[in-house]
């Protein structure tokens, strides 16, 4: 069991510590909507991981049959992350009050949305997932599920410390600061967005 727990937090690490553009849009929506709408959209992307997760260890062949449609998951990804940093760029706009900390129904449903298909169209998150579901095939269901388990909640508890200390952040931030931050973000976004077109592209010329 010990070995299992190490294996799941050798693996876990390489999630937390992956710079991607979700550790800077977690931050950003915790600075925007506070720490109940930052919640929702990590809670977002957990459910994609828990899906991929179970989906990559019961259904492997499944997953990699999905896998065949690599390209238009790349390019419905990249469409969404294009769109969503186009929009931080240049339309969205932010306002310092307390709206961030009574949110309504509807901007959690619209957070944890955008949470679970920025993350569960990430076909990166796909091949990790599958790969290490492969990997560890010849362990027991037991040893599985401790190693999957780990993973996902030591990934969920490194969400839950970028949530507070952006929520924390929020308070000291000026208007200037929390536009320079949608600015970046929206940027890193669209940067995103652009390297998975290109390397969607590449694939399909590939092929």
């Amino acid at each position: 069991m010990i070995y299992s727990l190490l294996k799941g937090l050798s693996i876990s690490l390489l999630l937390v510590f992956s710079v991607g553009p979700l550790i800077f849009t977690v931050i950003k929506q915790s600075v925007n909507h506070g720490k109940a709408g930052g919640f929702s959209f990590v809670a977002g992307i957990w459910l994609s991981d828990f899906i991929w997760a179970i989906l990559s260890n019961v259904f492997s062949s499944l997953v990699s049959e999905l896998l065949n449609f690599k390209e238009q998951i790349g390019f419905l990804g990249s469409g969404l992350l294009i769109a969503m940093g186009a929009y931080y760029l240049f339309f969205k706009k932010v306002k310092i009050n307390e709206e961030g900390l009574n949110i309504s129904a509807g901007t959690h449903i619209r957070l944890f949305t955008s949470g679970f298909f920025i993350n569960g169209l990430n076909p990166g998150l796909i091949v990790f997932w599958l790969t290490w579901a492969t990997a560890f095939s010849t362990h027991t269901p037991f040893q599985r599920i401790i190693i999957f388990s780990t993973c996902l909640i030591i990934n969920m508890a490194a969400d839950v410390f970028k949530v507070t200390l952006a929520d924390k952040l929020r308070t000291k931030l000026t208007l200037k600061n929390m536009s320079l931050i949608n600015k970046i973000s929206g940027l890193l976004l669209v940067g995103f967005g652009v390297a998975l077109l290109i390397g969607t592209f590449y694939a399909v010329v590939k092929h």
